[in-house]
């Protein structure tokens, strides 16, 4: 299973939506504490496709990574915290609260501790501001363009949410885990692979908000065909299609760039 991430170039220095698995993922993946919670995805461990390695390959240092969002804390998508230690990290204050401070017992062990260790620079957030195309969201991010929103979407976990960008003529919008499969999207149909309908079922927190933010996700991308392209964090389809569509192409204010962690 890939998991996809964006590089975003902004006025307020390089921005990362999700970092996938981390350099000390890869180092300690024969643990337990790591196989446990990747095991089933089958990730391919390469230290050369985490994003650690991915920025520095585009010329840039990890240090140049000032801001760090988050669409939940899984170790799948924050295990590389600890390569961009000087990084802001946002992400909605439910889910920090889920993964840090008051953990239920099924959160327990949901989530690894050494991915915060090394004291990350939070910054937790609340939805307020006008809606996103419905949507409740968070806007004007703290040191963050206005053009970079949160939008919770909660059901996989306790603070899930979205990372919607504007490009200037269309919006990407970072599903995270609120779906796992392309054709969970389809307005006619939605369907899904058994496999990952199970997953979704056994890790979910609360799938009565999990069905119902999909089902707005489908009436968002039928509404909004042409403006909004919705996409999740782990259907290579679904990449394919963003690269296809142009996501490295300059906009006014960030360059997206797709990443595959």
């Amino acid at each position: 299973m890939i998991c996809h991430c964006l590089l975003l170039e902004t006025e307020a220095g390089l921005v990362l939506v999700d970092t996938a698995l981390g350099l000390e993922d890869v180092r300690a993946a024969s643990s337990r504490a790591v196989r446990l919670r990747i095991g089933m995805l089958r990730p391919k461990l390469d230290e050369e496709e985490t994003l650690a390695r991915q920025v520095e390959r585009l010329g840039y240092r990890r240090e140049d990574v000032r801001h760090i969002l988050l669409t939940h804390l899984d170790l799948d998508h924050a295990g590389g915290l600890p390569d961009f230690p000087k990084a802001k990290v946002h992400v909605l204050a439910k889910e920090h609260a889920a993964a840090v401070v008051e953990r239920r017992l099924r959160e327990k062990a949901r989530y690894l501790e050494r991915q915060w260790a090394h004291g990350p620079d939070w910054r937790l957030y609340e939805p307020r501001g006008e809606p996103w195309f419905g949507f409740e969201c968070v806007r004007q991010l703290e040191g963050l363009p206005p053009e970079i929103l949160l939008v919770p979407l909660v059901g996989h976990t306790r603070g899930h949410c979205a990372v919607a960008v504007d490009r200037g003529d269309t919006w990407l919008l970072h599903a995270g885990d609120a779906y796992f499969f392309h054709g969970e999207m389809n307005v006619e149909n939605p369907h899904c692979t058994r496999g990952l309908s199970l997953f979704q079922s056994v890790v979910q927190v609360d799938r009565k908000q999990r069905l119902h933010n999909q089902e707005r996700l489908r009436e968002l991308a039928r509404t909004q065909a042409g403006k909004v392209q919705v996409f999740c964090a782990h259907d290579e389809l679904e990449w394919r299609r963003l690269a296809e569509a142009g996501a490295s192409a300059t906009s006014s204010s960030e360059e997206p760039r797709s990443a595959r962690g």
